[in-house]
Order: structure tokens, then C-alpha cells, then sequence
């Protein structure tokens, strides 16, 4: 299970990562200003979109490079990824938070740094990381 600690510690050792108050003050953070992850408090309208689906733990909100890939997370894992009708036709998709493991937890926040970052930046990060 996964927490708000793991995000923070995983977005923040990102390079050029800084963390910034988002919808109602919750936590996002964003790479040279362009938000890659973010706490997704439910609105009214997602909940009754959602009915009994909605989760009542932690969410995140994580930008996906593009409708595709965000369309294959929903169907690997259900259980993990959702969306709602305000997303819908935006690459981004929401998981509970506390079904998410740490491994696929760091595998999704790196992905969504790589998309929102310069490329410059991100395929420094990558030839770090090979090094």
C-alpha cells in the first residue's frame, strides 16, 4: 500500500521537481510548472458518477502520455486505475492510492516526470539512470 509519503519521496527525486498546492490546497507536483502527479480529491459529480465504485481512500491523479496508454492502464487494472467524465479525452488517469504497489507506484510517477518534462531534461534523466 502505497502513501502520500511514497509520492513525495518518489516525485521530489525527480530532477527539477517541485511540490505546489493544487485544487483546495492539495499537494501536486510539477516539473518546471507543468504538473505530472497530484492528490484528486473526488468532486460531487465524480462520486455520483462513480456511485458505489467510488473509492473513499486516497486518490491520485497522474498524466499519462496519451489516450492510449491512459485507455491500457484502465483495462490492466481496474482495481488500481480509474477515471471520471471530468477527464474524459485528457491523457491523465486516477488510482487508488492505497492498491497501488511501491514498484508500480515509482514506474508511474517516473513515467508521468518523463511526459511532462522538457525533453532535454528527460533524456538526461534516462541516460543517468543506464549509466
Amino acid at each position: 500500500m502505497a502513501t502520500w509519503e511514497d509520492v513525495r519521496r518518489i516525485a521530489s527525486g525527480l530532477p527539477e521537481t517541485s511540490e505546489h498546492p493544487s485544487y483546495q490546497g492539495a499537494p501536486a507536483w510539477k516539473v518546471r510548472d507543468r504538473s505530472f502527479v497530484w492528490e484528486r480529491p473526488l468532486r460531487r459529480a465524480d462520486l455520483d458518477a462513480l456511485g458505489d465504485a467510488a473509492p473513499d481512500n486516497p486518490v491520485l491523479g497522474a498524466r499519462v502520455p496519451d489516450l492510449g496508454a491512459k485507455e491500457a492502464l484502465l483495462a490492466d487494472d481496474p482495481a488500481v486505475y480509474f477515471t471520471v467524465p471530468h477527464l474524459d479525452g485528457y491523457p491523465a488517469v486516477l488510482v487508488r492510492l492505497d492498491r497501488i504497489d511501491l514498484d508500480e507506484l515509482t514506474e508511474l510517477v517516473v513515467e508521468a516526470w518523463q511526459d511532462r518534462a522538457p525533453k532535454r531534461l528527460a533524456a538526461a534523466y534516462r541516460a543517468g539512470r543506464q549509466a
